[in-house]
């Protein structure tokens, strides 16, 4: 049975912590929105059957964007909370995705992605066989603080890694990890979170540490510097 690659941008958020004048996924960057840039890779990729967005029940924005009429776009309620949102999506999907099929869960707000890290997910992903992110080794000395700010120790930061997006699972393992850790009240941070607390093993990618995700509006001048250098090009095509 041949396998499906799926997408989901969940963007149901309201960018609390940005404090802007809309939700920081439809702040304009670079001549387009933040969303826009973010979605610009899954769809360059053929391999991606289609890539649901996962908005706010009360969205407003998402419909105005050209690629709300994409083909291959399609929009659903999401929730609450990021790994609502995903499994809103996920169920959504149910009857037209097999367990087996691949998930690729991508941040609306992290708009520059490089295509060739994309490849490199899927490739590495689907070739062991597993789950697996984007990732960039922690070059920072890293300190674990006191409550009261103060130093504790020095970490050792050598097998360290920031988490990045995409993560690309397998549909059931997700979906089923998902629920038990909604139906558990455990925290999920990402979708690795989820599937490590069901005892999934989960492979680490090498990517681009340009991969930022836009959180406060500071963020918005590294993004653009991305955006517009030389290497970074075709992720904005």
């Amino acid at each position: 049975m041949t396998q499906r690659l799926w997408a989901i941008i969940p963007a149901a958020g309201t960018g609390s912590r940005f404090s802007g004048a809309m939700p920081k996924q439809y702040t304009p960057l670079s001549g387009r929105t933040v969303i826009e840039h973010s979605a610009a890779p899954l769809f360059a990729e053929a391999q991606i059957s289609a890539v649901l967005f996962a908005l706010h029940p009360n969205d407003e924005h998402f419909a105005t964007l050209a690629i709300s009429g994409h083909p291959r776009a399609r929009s659903v309620v999401g929730g609450k909370e990021r790994a609502d949102s995903v499994e809103m999506a996920l169920l959504t999907l149910h009857g037209e995705a097999s367990d087996a099929d691949w998930v690729l869960v991508h941040d609306a707000a992290r708009p520059c992605l490089k295509p060739v890290d994309l490849s490199s997910l899927i490739k590495n992903t689907m070739a062991k066989q597993r789950g697996g992110l984007l990732a960039a080794p922690i070059v920072d000395t890293v300190k674990r603080g006191t409550d009261n700010n103060d130093v504790q120790e020095t970490l050792d930061r050598s097998r360290l890694w920031r988490a990045l997006t995409p993560q690309l699972f397998r549909y059931g393992e997700l979906l089923s990890s998902l629920r038990y850790c909604r139906e558990q009240s455990l925290p999920v941070t990402d979708e690795a979170s989820a599937i490590e607390h069901c005892g999934g093993k989960v492979h680490l990618v090498p990517g681009s540490a340009a991969n930022i995700k836009v959180t406060y509006p500071e963020d918005l001048v590294l993004a653009e510097f991305y955006l517009q250098a030389p290497l970074s090009k075709d992720v904005a095509q």
